[in-house]
């Protein structure tokens, strides 16, 4: 996967609005789980990222939107879930914890997975 790919499939993931797609946090906010293998495609997406804006000053607003929708209201959405009983799969939250340490990685130029 390349730049353009990953940050394309992020914005896909993150931005979609379309009930009927399986975008990511489409099935988040109607408190479905992520289609198997999503959030692997994901954070490989945030590495290339990250590898792609390693030396960057600056960051485009579409992406930083997108960063933000994966990293902060994906936990929004999944607290809420669960004060609804929702049965999310038994990764998700450490799932959710590795978006948020790649986003950072993303923001702060250096790769936080393995300090964390």
């Amino acid at each position: 996967m390349d730049y353009k790919t990953a940050r394309n499939f992020v914005i896909n993931q993150a931005t979609a609005s379309d009930p009927n797609k399986d975008a990511f946090m489409v099935r988040i906010k109607l408190q479905k789980p992520p289609v198997p293998g999503q959030i692997t495609n994901i954070l490989l997406a945030l590495k290339m990222i990250f590898e792609g804006l390693r030396d960057a000053s600056t960051l485009d607003r579409e992406l930083v939107h997108s960063l933000y929708l994966l990293a902060y209201e994906s936990r929004e959405q999944f607290e809420a879930g669960r004060r609804a009983s929702v049965n999310w799969p038994p990764l998700l939250d450490e799932d959710l914890k590795r978006i948020a340490r790649a986003v950072e990685s993303i923001f702060s130029g250096i790769w936080q997975m393995n300090d964390k």
